[in-house]
């Protein structure tokens, strides 16, 4: 079989695997040939091989998905799989204490992925998943991930266009820079209404020895919300998940 010049069998798997998004979870064949630039029998090879092996789902629609195979592989990233398991019953009693949303994420190059959520049943609605990602500059754990950041990470982001999500999203890089010192200062952050309208995040750190490898936050109703009442319990949080980390012999991080 002859291979396409300039692309690798490999980089055509994962670009056709890269197609798939939060917006766009099903896809025909077409769609997933022009989301990945390849032409159409490449597509079709390689689509049938991943639902072969179970990364693809073909639905009855015609459509393809992202299948359980995948996600069974991408659940045993270290990173991801100890710290989720050691921080789990710390957010379901930060959960019991508020009833509000609480969430884990760790930092992946300039952006953050969330490792798990508790989402409360009546607390304000989230725009973020399991596995989503998202800018590091707006949300508490991302400011409290981006505050801890090596220097060089927190430049590139300072230098890029930093998205505004709502008229309070912090876009100037000034600003941000005076905003990731005071979180080093104070040992939180707090995001106010810069992702939604009608939210406030309250984030804490995880730490090492090496740094800070993930954060923890509350995610409650801006009008309900008191950010010095709750982020006692976030650090608390924090510090029980950084204990549990540090006495683990498992490859946790």
């Amino acid at each position: 079989m002859r291979a396409e010049p300039g692309r690798s069998v490999t980089s055509k798997v994962l670009a056709l695997l890269d197609a798939f998004s939060p917006a766009t979870p099903a896809l025909t064949l077409s769609e997933l040939a022009r989301r990945a630039g390849l032409p159409l029998p490449t597509v079709y090879r390689r689509a049938a091989e991943l639902v072969a092996w179970g990364a693809l789902e073909r639905g009855d629609d015609g459509r393809y998905r992202i299948g359980l195979r995948l996600w069974e592989v991408g659940s045993l990233a270290p990173r991801g799989l100890g710290l989720r398991e050691l921080a789990l019953p710390v957010m379901e009693d930060l959960y019991e204490v508020t009833h509000e949303n609480v969430q884990l994420a760790v930092r992946q190059d300039l952006e953050l992925v969330f490792i798990e959520r508790i989402a409360g049943r009546h607390a304000v609605p989230v725009l973020t998943r399991v596995g989503g990602r998202f800018a590091l500059h707006a949300t508490g754990v991302g400011l409290v991930l981006l505050a801890h950041a090596p220097a060089e990470v927190q430049e590139q982001v300072l230098a890029a266009p930093l998205e505004r999500y709502t008229e309070l999203t912090i876009t100037d890089p000034r600003r941000l820079r005076s905003c990731l010192a005071e979180v080093r200062r104070v040992g939180y952050a707090v995001s106010d209404r810069q992702v939604t309208m009608d939210a406030l995040s309250v984030a804490a750190p995880i730490r090492v020895p090496e740094g800070v490898v993930a954060a923890i936050s509350l995610v409650v109703a801006h009008d309900r919300a008191d950010p010095v009442a709750l982020a006692p319990l976030v650090q608390a949080a924090g510090r029980v998940v950084s204990r549990a980390l540090n006495s683990s012999t498992r490859p946790a991080v």
